[in-house]
């Protein structure tokens, strides 16, 4: 399977992938390992799919994986991955974080520890890894982070109110580790997958799920896997064999001298209209030194 013709080739590095019992983790996993990559396949052990299954894939295509079962949750379990992940192939190169549960609910109806459970998976799972992963990747000069974002995360959606905040948290956190892992050798993106699923089976209609094949999207992160793509802290959407960048734009807006509520209300339509805007890259110091160099401006 190294040898697999391709430009974007994985021979020699070693990827981590969670939530990949089924569904888009193992599609990711399989796609890693066919383009040279050797997998640690990660997922809880359950009714369904397993990783010990995605692991005989793998072989049997001829690729190298092995299984592990552990909840990304429990910090010790996150940096239990690594290990085994090192202790396995020797090295650490790239970590796809897509684990998740849903706990989908009304707001009125939602209860914080609904709340937490999501986050506990998406966010701070994310973070326990990363975290675990971060030094070897720093030391070595080399890592590609992959998060997974939604839909819901970037424009919402009906009783996912906990789902989403978990979502649009692991934005942030792409945007600012790819600011921190750029002098590092470390690309950091994150995917708003859609895919058929277990956790959008009860979501999308029939005919959109049909359409909407998980191996659609993983080649998508065989690529930000790869040291071919130098593009970080960005955000794409994938489905059915569409891609597409995000991103987040400020207006140009207009300065008030003194300004009232009054002054906002009547200008609301130049405050909100995003014809001209401008996308950041360089963090939130880059962001406040242009809204500084608007106020300072003259007035036209």
């Amino acid at each position: 399977m190294g040898g697999t013709v391709s430009e974007v080739d994985l021979t020699g590095r070693v990827a981590i992938v969670t939530g990949a019992g089924g569904g888009l983790g193992r599609s990711h996993a399989i796609a890693l390992a066919k383009h040279g990559a050797k997998v640690l396949v990660n997922d809880l052990a359950g009714d369904g799919p397993s990783a010990s299954e995605v692991v005989k894939e793998i072989t049997t295509l001829g690729g190298e994986a092995v299984a592990a079962d552990a909840s990304v949750a429990d910090p010790a379990g996150a940096a239990g991955l690594v290990s085994e992940a090192l202790a396995a192939f020797g090295r650490l190169d790239v970590v796809v974080n897509n684990a998740g549960i849903l706990r989908d609910r009304s707001f009125v109806k939602l209860t914080e520890q609904e709340f937490r459970d999501v986050l506990e998976v998406h966010l701070l799972g994310a973070f326990h890894l990363t975290k675990a992963a971060w030094p070897h990747l720093k030391e070595q000069g080399y890592g590609r982070v992959i998060n997974t974002t939604s839909p819901a995360g970037l424009f919402g959606n009906f009783g996912q109110a906990n789902y989403s905040a978990a979502k649009l948290g692991l934005v942030g956190f792409t945007r600012t580790l790819a600011i921190e892992g750029r002098k590092a050798g470390i690309g950091v993106n994150v995917i708003a997958p859609l895919a058929a699923s277990k956790m959008t089976e009860t979501i999308l209609p029939a005919e959109a799920l049909a359409a909407l094949d998980p191996d659609l999207v993983s080649p998508l992160v065989v690529y930000l896997a790869s040291e071919a793509c130098t593009h970080t802290g960005g955000v794409f959407t994938a489905g059915g064999g569409y891609f597409g960048r995000v991103a987040v734009t400020q207006a140009p807006g207009l300065v008030l001298a003194a300004p009232t509520p009054e002054e906002i209300a009547e200008q609301w339509s130049t405050v909100t209209d995003l014809t001209g805007g401008r996308e950041f890259d360089g963090g939130a110091s880059e962001q406040g030194d242009w809204v500084l160099s608007q106020v300072a401006a003259p007035s036209s």
